[in-house]
């Protein structure tokens, strides 16, 4: 799905079989200059995925804003920094789905329900903001 982060938009993966969120150091290096004045310090170093071993170099807070023509949603999310990961974008992990309450559903129309208002749903399709968007309006708030 598209997201706001840091006023742009953002791919940002929901993985209900990663235990935490993540992002990978050269996605940061791309498009968050001066991204390592906010990392913080993390206490696992090692982690394993399905493409072998990955070491953290920390952790970065990034304020996420997920657009809704009813309303946006904000979560602040820790995500530890992956040196050698190769995700385009953020991954959201169960750590912090559990925590916001967040619900997949896979059915037809694939989407996402934050919190007990399961009548706001959010698409899990990651796609080009038009300018109809409620993200699109956001970005043209921030911008002004």
């Amino acid at each position: 799905m598209t997201v706001c982060i840091d006023n742009a938009q953002h791919p940002l993966i929901i993985d209900s079989g990663a235990h935490c969120s993540i992002v990978a150091r050269n996605y940061l290096d791309t498009h968050f200059p001066n991204w390592e004045k906010q990392l913080l310090p993390t206490k696992a170093k090692n982690f394993k995925s399905a493409s072998g071993k990955m070491t953290s170099i920390g952790t970065i807070i990034k304020e996420i804003i997920i657009p809704h023509r009813k309303g946006n949603i904000r979560l602040n999310p820790e995500f530890v920094v992956l040196n050698d990961a190769h995700i385009q974008g953020f991954l959201l992990g169960t750590d912090y789905q559990r925590m916001y309450g967040i619900d997949i559903y896979n059915s037809k129309n694939r989407h996402i329900t934050i919190g007990t208002n399961k009548e706001k749903k959010f698409s899990l399709d990651i796609y080009q903001i038009s300018s109809q968007d409620p993200l699109e309006e956001l970005l043209t708030e921030f911008r002004q």
